[in-house]
């Protein structure tokens, strides 16, 4: 499979996940609907200021679309090397996020998030997902969901359900989690 290939996969399941029809995401992009059916096949490659208004309709970093290594033909959709996995989210709030998951072709991603010291979110948020699962792996992390406050420590886990929350590592040390999310965001 190309890049522009699983470029094409990965926008079709961005618009899948936010059950958003060809026809609404040609119009919020000014584009066709046959040119988006065809980038979602492979058969055109956005340029630049594509891939930006794409960005922008999903709400995702530009960074969603690059940064996967390239992989023996054989491993492709099936293995994610550590250190080819694509970075994604935002950096900037002390969160770093890795795509764990091969491509966000299913039903699901796996994400590792790493909280760094001092790191917060402060406001709530509440993400398009039916649900999502957290398994903090190393650390602790302080976690609101819906205004209820939590301390969650290394081997426990959590689930959001459609639910407002908030983080925040007033700790010293990194805090590691996995999360399954569902349908993917990224």
């Amino acid at each position: 499979m190309s890049g522009k290939d699983q470029l094409g996969l990965d926008i079709r399941a961005l618009r899948n996940a936010r059950k958003m029809t060809l026809d609404a995401f040609s119009q919020q992009l000014g584009r066709s609907i046959g040119w988006v059916s065809q980038v979602e096949r492979g058969l055109s490659v956005p340029t630049m200021d594509d891939l930006r208004a794409i960005a922008g309709v999903f709400d995702v970093p530009m960074s969603m679309f690059f940064g996967t290594a390239h992989a023996p033909e054989v491993e492709r959709g099936r293995i994610v090397r550590s250190k080819a996995r694509r970075v994604i989210g935002a950096q900037e709030s002390g969160l770093i996020e890795t795509l764990i998951s091969p491509d966000l072709t299913d039903d699901f991603e796996v994400v590792h998030s790493t909280f760094l010291p001092g790191a917060e979110m402060s406001e709530p948020i509440a993400r398009p997902t039916t649900t999502e699962v957290g398994y903090l792996v190393s650390g602790q992390l302080d976690l609101w969901i819906d205004g209820d406050s939590f301390v969650v420590a290394t081997g426990d886990s959590f689930r959001i359900r459609g639910n407002s929350y908030r983080w925040a590592n007033p700790y010293d040390v990194p805090a590691v989690a996995v999360w399954v999310i569902s349908p993917p965001v990224y």
